[in-house]
């Protein structure tokens, strides 16, 4: 499937800006089913400073944002083909050792809601396969969908605790039960085409669970299946931190307000 993506992220300061830094990770990861055919970056109110690949194997732009601007836009736009591979990543890649992503973090550590979904899942399948994909369910019964219930800080016991979230809050809450069963996982932001809309209001997020007779494979737990060739792969992760599209840091005492516009279609 041939996708376009436009992606705009707009910020706007209350006060100029004295100085400020941006790691974006917004380029497809050119492998596993992807195929880039064309992706464009522009920033207007700042200046790309340098690139370079970090450790999840995530391609990173350092953007800094001129000074005296009370306004910064981010847009990256392109096309990529992508195959379906039933959610199958495969192999390990990256510089990060795959015990790495047996570790908790502070938004996925382990506390009495994941350890009494765990127990909730019990034991009697026939495969670590199975397990994962009722894992998955499992969580979608306990928390729905909902926008506006959480926030970028919610952990995945809080989630849990309030019984709502959005895709992050399911990613979250997946990686930790699956490293609490033992299974290396990590999170993943992305693009998802969906069928009803173009313009989405942010991008997308899911989960990949390690399995060493298969290697990495997705599970969306918000939309109940494995990501298929409607699906771009962007940047990976312990958690939401690791693999957020943009995340930075600013000096001075402006407060700024962000709007985000995502367009996916084939």
């Amino acid at each position: 499937m041939r996708l376009r993506i436009h992606h705009q992220t707009n910020y706007d300061y209350d006060a100029p800006v004295q100085y400020a830094l941006q790691q974006l990770r917004l380029r497809p990861k050119p492998d596993h089913g992807q195929k880039i055919l064309a992706w464009n970056l522009v920033i207007e109110g700042g200046r790309l400073e340098l690139e370079f690949e970090d450790q999840h194997h995530n391609h990173v732009d350092l953007v800094g944002i001129d000074p005296g601007h009370h306004q910064v836009r981010i847009i990256c736009e392109g096309e990529v083909e992508t195959t379906d591979n039933a959610g199958v990543i495969g192999l390990h890649k990256g510089f990060a050792p795959l015990w790495l992503f047996e570790q908790s973090t502070p938004l996925t550590k382990t506390g009495p809601q994941v350890r009494r979904l765990v127990k909730q899942l019990g034991a009697d399948f026939d495969s670590d396969i199975s397990r994962l994909h009722a894992l998955a369910r499992l969580i979608l019964d306990n928390v729905a969908y909902q926008a506006d219930r959480t926030h970028s800080q919610t952990t995945a016991e809080e989630a849990l605790a309030v019984g709502h979230g959005v895709c992050q809050d399911h990613a979250h809450i997946f990686i930790t039960a699956a490293r609490l069963l033992g299974f290396p996982a990590r999170y993943v932001s992305g693009y998802l085409l969906m069928t009803d809309r173009v313009e989405q209001d942010a991008s997308h997020a899911w989960a990949e669970a390690y399995l060493d007779e298969i290697g990495w494979i997705g599970f969306d737990i918000s939309n109940g299946l494995s990501p298929d060739e409607r699906y771009v792969r962007i940047a990976t992760g312990l958690d939401d931190r690791d693999a957020a599209p943009i995340a930075g840091l600013r000096f001075g005492d402006s407060s700024e307000s962000m709007l985000v516009s995502v367009q996916v279609e084939q």
